[in-house]
C-alpha cells in the first residue's frame, strides 16, 4: 500500500522559513517523480513543486520560483520542500504527491503569520 506522510509543517512569521519532508513507503519510491501541492483554504489545489525520479530536474510554480527549493533522498525514500521567506500567501495544507497516481498524503498546515 502507497503511503505518503508529511511533516514539518508549522506557524512561522512572514519572511521565516520550515522545511517539509514526505515520507514514503509501500512502492519503489527512486521510479516515481514526485510533486509538492498545496491547498489554502477554500482554493483549489495548487501545484507548487515537482521532482524527476533521480532528482536532477525541478520545477516550479511562479509563486515559489526563487524561495523554495524541492529535493529528494531517494536512499531514505524522503521527498523535501525548503521553503525560505514565506509569505501570508503561502499559508496552506501541504502535500505530497506520486506523479502518474495522483495519491497524496494528509497534509501538513503551514501558516505564515505574524
Amino acid at each position: 500500500e502507497v503511503q505518503l506522510m508529511e511533516s514539518g509543517g508549522g506557524l512561522v512569521q512572514p519572511g521565516g522559513s520550515l522545511r517539509l519532508s514526505c515520507a514514503a513507503s509501500g512502492f519503489t519510491f527512486s521510479s516515481y517523480a514526485m510533486n509538492w501541492v498545496r491547498q489554502a483554504p477554500g482554493m483549489h489545489l495548487e501545484w507548487v513543486s515537482g521532482i524527476s525520479t533521480g532528482g536532477d530536474r525541478t520545477e516550479y510554480a511562479d509563486s515559489v520560483k526563487g524561495r523554495f527549493t524541492i529535493s529528494r533522498d531517494n536512499a531514505k525514500n524522503t521527498l523535501y520542500l525548503q521553503m525560505n521567506d514565506l509569505k501570508a500567501d503561502d499559508t496552506a495544507m501541504y502535500y505530497c504527491l506520486q506523479v502518474g497516481t495522483e495519491i497524496k498524503g494528509q497534509g501538513t498546515q503551514v501558516t505564515v503569520s505574524s
